[in-house]
């Protein structure tokens, strides 16, 4: 007997480690090496930049790298998509935002991924508000004025966005719908010549994010018309609010979150936005995040799950209605 018990038992404990080498990382030990964030646009934006200070915090607390990656592509859809196939150990990570998660799907008639069920959503990172600008020399610099030169001459007065579908484009369709007026929309691809082409005065107005412009506001090359959040940004108080100037109850802020590949073991996502909301409760990062004119806004995962499903449900609605079509 004694012949068969020693192959017995080492072919159980065999097993076992097999069973062990298979089982998915778990929030005890995490992280165990680098870490990379991807983000699916270009370097400079304001995902990118929120991305880049929270992996500076998280490289401190966590003791190991956390790496950014930048592929961008296709509205979001390149970075996203390596995410979602990516190996659901807490390794590889998305800072996805409103549009790759919340407006996309209800633009394109297919992606390679659910939007949905290809990930685990991790935390809310913060919120980005946007801002309506136009030129310094245009007479209609705030929101009645421009809800009066729309009235005066429709379809005459522009507003330019990064492209057909974005959070720009949704927010000055949102602004055109409800003051009543009907107004241009001026493509372009990219945030950067949209605002671009306001500052040179070839297009009137455009509603991009406070990251983007707020430079080009403080050193006069931009005029700030009002911020499109449910309140004034901390970054810009004395500018005022779409809808406390004109149009009660209109909103449009745009927002950043990190997500996870669908797979990843529920305590491991837990164990990673407990330590995002502690990274974005830190003085340093905070202010950071303020100064470029964004809010700290750390959630629990099923808190950031419910806004990317409500968020969803309105732009689809929106989308639909306005019959907006990728150009």
């Amino acid at each position: 007997m004694q012949h068969r018990a020693f192959p017995m038992m080492a072919l159980l404990a065999a097993a076992a480690l097999v069973t062990i080498a298979q089982q998915p990382a778990h929030a005890g030990g995490y992280p165990e090496r680098p870490v990379t964030i991807v983000v699916p646009f270009p370097p400079g934006g304001g995902t990118d930049t929120g991305a880049r200070l929270l992996a500076q915090r998280l490289t401190e607390m966590w003791g190991k790298a956390v790496v950014i990656e930048n592929k961008p592509g296709a509205a979001g859809q390149i970075g996203s998509d390596y995410v979602a196939r990516a190996k659901p150990d807490g390794y590889t990570l998305l800072m996805g935002n409103i549009g790759t998660h919340s407006i996309n799907p209800s633009l394109y008639k297919s992606q390679p991924y659910d939007a949905v069920k290809s990930f685990a959503p991790v935390s809310l990172v913060a919120e980005l508000p946007q801002i309506m600008v136009t030129a310094p020399g245009n007479p209609a610099a705030t929101v009645p004025q421009a809800i009066a030169a729309g009235k005066r001459e429709p379809g005459k007065v522009t507003y330019s966005s990064s492209g057909s579908g974005s959070s720009m484009h949704l927010a000055g369709a949102m602004f055109a719908r409800q003051a009543g007026i009907d107004m241009l929309h001026v493509s372009y691809k990219g945030g950067g010549p949209a605002v671009a082409d306001v500052m040179a005065g070839h297009v009137n107005y455009t509603f991009a994010t406070l990251y983007e412009t707020m430079g080009m506001i403080k050193g006069g090359k931009l005029k700030a018309v009002a911020v499109t959040g449910d309140k004034r940004a901390a970054a810009m108080p004395n500018v005022p609010t779409v809808a406390e100037t004109g149009l009660t109850g209109y909103e449009a802020v745009s927002w950043i979150g990190l997500l996870a590949p669908a797979g990843t073991p529920p305590a491991l996502v837990g164990k990673i936005s407990q330590d995002v909301r502690a990274a974005l409760a830190d003085p340093k990062v905070k202010q950071m995040l303020l100064d470029q004119g964004a809010v700290p806004s750390g959630s629990t995962s099923e808190a950031f799950a419910a806004l990317i499903a409500r968020d969803t449900a309105r732009y689809a609605k929106l989308i639909r209605e306005l019959g907006i079509k990728l150009e």
